[in-house]
């Protein structure tokens, strides 16, 4: 694993919003030198000129293009970024029901990456917790749609999330070796109305008022239910990326603790890996 993590900066959008150049000179300041944009398709010359003038780069980025009618033109914004994976963030909860839904998503998928690839580019898919905590004959369907992916496709395991669906994150994540080459790293309270409250609508982009307060239970790694030091154990290789969804208290302060508890107490960081 690259010494140093990335972060997400979906976590600090708000900053985004009112000033992208300075919000990213901010994280870099943290030590951050890697970065994870999201929507950043339409705002690619923005980002450009703000990770040129902090020196960050961007190992992946987040763009919804199973959706899209026009994969190409994410593609292209992120070969002028830099950005060597893409990644799509969110298919809602009402499309992750049968095994048809696994197929349709898992083809879809499939066929994204060929087009990534011929780009020069990897593609693959970041989970929230409906993957794990829907169904399918009992076995949650991640576990088909992972059957139906094509070798090539990247996964970025969102280690919060598929906790709070019900994985076994670290088993997870040793099964699935190298095909997992990012980390979602948060912390936070794993069980209870957290889980129960995220609906079908929930949109990866713009966080619902009525699930704020969930999302505000979010805490640093290390501070809250999950695993975190077996999680990353489990998967030495793995880009970790710092995030939050929402928090309570100054989010910038957030992002550096979890980037201070990842420096002493990421085994793979230390050794250099």
């Amino acid at each position: 694993m690259p010494s140093s993590p990335s972060v997400q900066l979906y976590t600090v959008r708000d900053a985004i919003s009112a000033d992208l150049q300075g919000a990213v000179a901010r994280v870099a300041e943290i030590g951050f030198t890697k970065v994870e944009p999201y929507a950043f398709v339409d705002r690619a010359d923005e980002f450009a000129t703000a990770f040129a003038a902090s020196g960050v780069t961007a190992p992946s980025g987040h763009a919804p293009v199973i959706d899209s009618a026009d994969p190409a033109r994410a593609f292209d914004a992120a070969i002028a970024l830099g950005i060597g994976t893409v990644i799509d963030p969110f298919i809602p909860s009402d499309r992750w029901q049968t095994a048809d839904d696994a197929r349709r998503i898992a083809d879809r998928v499939n066929e994204l990456q060929e087009q990534a690839a011929n780009a020069g580019l990897r593609f693959g898919y970041h989970n929230h917790n409906w993957e794990f905590s829907n169904q399918v004959d009992g076995r949650p369907i991640y576990e088909l749609f992972l059957e139906l992916l094509a070798p090539g496709v990247v996964l970025e395991l969102d280690t919060f999330w598929s906790t709070v669906g019900g994985a076994d994150t670290p088993e997870l994540l040793t099964r699935l070796g190298d095909r997992v080459q990012f980390l979602h790293i948060k912390d936070g309270k794993v069980s209870g109305d957290i889980a129960s409250s995220l609906p079908s609508s929930e949109s990866a982009l713009v966080v619902p008022d009525a699930l704020q307060a969930a999302f505000e239970n979010q805490t640093p790694a290390g501070q809250g239910d999950v695993d975190v030091k077996a999680v990353l154990a489990a998967a030495p290789h793995a880009l970790r990326v710092v995030e939050f969804d929402g928090y309570k208290g100054d989010v910038f302060e957030g992002i550096a603790e979890s980037f201070a508890w990842l420096a002493e107490n990421d085994d793979a960081a230390e050794a250099g890996q």
